[in-house]
C-alpha cells in the first residue's frame, strides 16, 4: 500500500514548489524528513504502570513501537532521579510517516473540539513544525472506552529539510495542514 501524500507531494506539491521558489535544483526543494511522537509522562515517577500504558497506546497510533525515555538529571522539587523512565517516543520516516501525517491532517486533527486550525507561529526557525495535541483520544486508533486514565497529551514534531519558516509553512500547507487565522 502506497502513501496518498507521498504520491500527492512527488506528483504536485514538489512542482509547485520549485516553481514558486525558483529552485533549479531538484534535490533542494523541501520535503519532510521524519515526524516525531514525544509523550511525556509526568506522573510515572510514582506510577511506572502510566508508561506501559502509554507505549501501547502510542505503538497502535503510530504502527510502530516507541521508545521509553528516561530522565537526563535528577531534579528534587519533582523528586526526580536521573535515568528513571519518564516518557516515550517514536520517529517516523518514508512511508509510515506520510501515512501518519495523512492520518493526522485528514482524520485526527477534525476530531478536535472548537478546532480553528493548527497555528502558525510554531515554527523554530529552521523550517520544522511543532504540535502539540493535548488529547490523545482524537486519534481513531485509540478506543476511548478502554482508556482507564485521564487524556494524555503529546507532541509532534515535522522535521523538514527547508531552509526557511516560509518554506516549510508553503510545503505543509500544500500537503493539507490546516493552519489558523
Amino acid at each position: 500500500m502506497s502513501a496518498r501524500l507521498k504520491e500527492l507531494y512527488q506528483t504536485e506539491v514538489r512542482r509547485k514548489l520549485q516553481d514558486e521558489f525558483q529552485i533549479k535544483n531538484p534535490m533542494a526543494v523541501p520535503k519532510v524528513e521524519k515526524v516525531v511522537l514525544n509523550m511525556g509522562m509526568g506522573e510515572a515517577i510514582s506510577n511506572a504502570k502510566i508508561l506501559d500504558v502509554a507505549v501501547e497506546e502510542l505503538a497502535s497510533i503510530t504502527g510502530q513501537k516507541p521508545v521509553v525515555t528516561r530522565a537526563k538529571k535528577s531534579i528534587a522539587a519533582f523528586k526526580l532521579r536521573e535515568g528513571v523512565p519518564i516518557g516515550t517516543m517514536v520517529t517516523l520516516r518514508g512511508d509510515k510517516m506520510y501515512e501518519f501525517l495523512d492520518r493526522l491532517i485528514n482524520i485526527a486533527l477534525p476530531r478536535v473540539r472548537d478546532f480553528r486550525g493548527v497555528p502558525t507561529r510554531s515554527f523554530d526557525g529552521r523550517g520544522n513544525y511543532t504540535l502539540g495535541i493535548r488529547d490523545h483520544l482524537i486519534f481513531a486508533e485509540i478506543d476511548a472506552g478502554k482508556v482507564d486514565t485521564k487524556s494524555k497529551g503529546m507532541n509532534i514534531t515535522i522535521v523538514t529539510t527547508a531552509k526557511t519558516d516560509e518554506h516549510a509553512r508553503v510545503l505543509l500547507r500544500e500537503l493539507g495542514m490546516p493552519f489558523g487565522k
